[in-house]
């Protein structure tokens, strides 16, 4: 699916890739509706937005709250008029601990955000996307959904939902006008940590200087993302090291996950 003139819908559209994707499509010719709790990062993606303006809309909306989320359709079809797509990028992290010191506040709001979150999301608007000639749903599982991430448990459980949901959501609409992606992002540079307020502490001394892959820029991302959408890949694994693993993951699941779970070490230092 093209993106030009299309009706885009896209969550966590305040920063990172979300943003990302809103000013990728908007360069193409697409019209976006960006979701985002932050009412700040949404005015700042406007900003950013210049003379695209007129073809964006913002919308400030906790996608835990399935209240909220219904109430979205009607706002951007009066708008617009119609919706062709809709990207699910809005997510967080948990806090870098074993799930033995996981509190369940934390469990229930990574899962709340990075599941039931998209979850809504999809049930919300797949009614109308199914009047449409040609539609898409996109949704950003992680490396961490293939992969276990020792201090990224439940996080990756959620991102594992994500995957096995789309998945299946692309059997269910194989016969009909809506194609779905599911997108595998590896390290990208975000402020995820700090946005999910577990605080920065992805950059933890002598962490970087192990890493095999460098991290890859969200626009950089947010094109590889568009590319797959338009067209209309079953999934699309986004950076070097996202591909990597997942290959090394196929070929010898324990030998992967022996090797990231050294790579995590430093983290999960007691």
């Amino acid at each position: 699916m093209k993106a030009q003139n299309k009706i885009m819908v896209i969550t966590g559209g305040g920063n990172g890739i979300g943003r990302e994707l809103v000013l990728n499509l908007l360069s193409k010719g697409a019209h976006v509706a960006a979701v985002d709790i932050s009412e700040a990062g949404l005015k700042e993606t406007a900003e950013l937005a210049g003379g695209k303006q007129d073809r964006l809309s913002t919308h400030i909306v906790n996608i835990t709250d399935r209240s909220a989320v219904e109430a979205l359709p009607e706002q951007i079809i009066a708008k617009y008029g119609v919706v062709d797509g809709l990207i699910n990028v809005a997510g967080i992290i948990q806090p870098f601990v074993r799930i033995n010191d996981l509190d369940y506040a934390a469990i229930e709001r990574v899962m709340s955000v990075n599941f039931y979150g998209t979850l809504y999301m999809i049930k919300t608007f797949l009614p109308h996307l199914l009047k449409r000639p040609e539609a898409h749903i996109a949704n950003v599982s992680s490396m961490g959904g293939f992969l276990p991430v020792p201090g990224q448990s439940i996080y990756g459980a959620s991102k594992a939902a994500v995957k096995l949901m789309t998945e299946a959501l692309h059997s269910e609409l194989s016969n009909t006008n809506v194609r779905v992606t599911v997108i595998f992002p590896g390290a990208i540079g975000t402020n995820i940590a700090n946005n999910s307020g577990v605080g920065n502490t992805l950059n933890v001394p002598g962490d970087s200087q192990r890493q095999s892959f460098k991290m890859l820029a969200p626009d950089k991302a947010a094109a590889i993302i568009v590319d797959a959408i338009e067209k209309d890949k079953y999934s699309v694994f986004v950076g070097q090291d996202s591909k990597f693993m997942d290959f090394i993951y196929r070929l010898h699941p324990k030998r992967a996950a022996g090797f990231i779970a050294r790579q995590m070490a430093a983290l999960l230092s007691d």
